[in-house]
């Protein structure tokens, strides 16, 4: 089972506007990403997928020079935008990622892949139940769920999140959740402000570019202060632009 690491990513953003391209470590928020989703042992091929909009032509150039796949499509019908992307690389099997998640621990996806591959299902996800940061998210689908909410789904937060259709329809989906053993929802490892991209300047500062879940936890544990930095952040809803 071919799996395909698709990750969206856009320039445009209402709370940190090109915080694809920050500054992490001396490296691109996206090529962090990238890097890290390429140590995930379950991922056959990686797609950026981007929009057919000319401010997100510096991403594409950021992709020719990490050797990844690139599809434009919709700023908005991001849901229409992965289905033309599976179908322009024949992706059989999804795991979403975003480009805002620059934590993201190939462990966890390996762990996701794991479970969708063995549980005879069309969805599986580590945040159906969140357990896990946020940062650290992780979404499965089969390309005939895609397919289908590509064709069906009708409303705006379905269309510009992907994958609401297939959750909240079971009896349509079959889901399965991924759930860490001990509830770390409380921790917020993903970047959507100054003071998340902050927050994660320091993790990478202090843990280098090698380092997972485990890892992160510890060092925020070790130093509480760090997850003051971005506590009082908000994260948006899913009717929220």
């Amino acid at each position: 089972m071919a799996v395909t690491a698709m990750i969206q990513a856009r320039m445009g953003s209402s709370r940190l506007a090109d915080k694809v391209l920050a500054d992490i470590g001396g490296r691109p928020m996206l090529s962090r990403v990238v890097e890290r989703t390429r140590l995930a042992t379950s991922v056959d091929q990686i797609v950026v997928a981007t929009t057919d909009r000319e401010r997100d032509d510096a991403i594409v150039g950021l992709c020719a020079r990490l050797n990844v796949h690139v599809f434009r499509g919709s700023e908005q019908d991001v849901l229409q935008r992965y289905a033309g992307a599976a179908a322009d690389v024949g992706a059989q099997t999804i795991a979403r990622i975003t480009a805002d998640c620059p934590l993201i621990d190939p462990a966890v996806v390996d762990l996701v892949v794991d479970a969708f591959r063995v549980g005879d299902v069309d969805y599986a996800s580590n945040t159906l139940e969140r357990t896990y940061p946020r940062g650290l998210d992780v979404e499965v689908f089969s390309r005939d769920a895609l397919d289908t909410a590509a064709r069906e789904a009708t409303r705006e937060h379905e269309r510009e999140h992907v994958t609401p259709f297939m959750y909240q329809h079971p009896e349509r989906f079959r889901l399965r959740s991924v759930r860490h053993e001990d509830d770390q929802s409380r921790h917020r490892w993903t970047v959507d402000t100054s003071e998340d991209l902050r927050l994660t300047r320091e993790i990478y500062a202090a843990l280098g570019a090698d380092f997972g879940f485990a890892e992160v936890l510890a060092l925020v544990e070790r130093r509480p202060e760090l997850a003051e930095i971005n506590v009082q952040v908000e994260h948006k809803g899913l009717h929220e632009r």
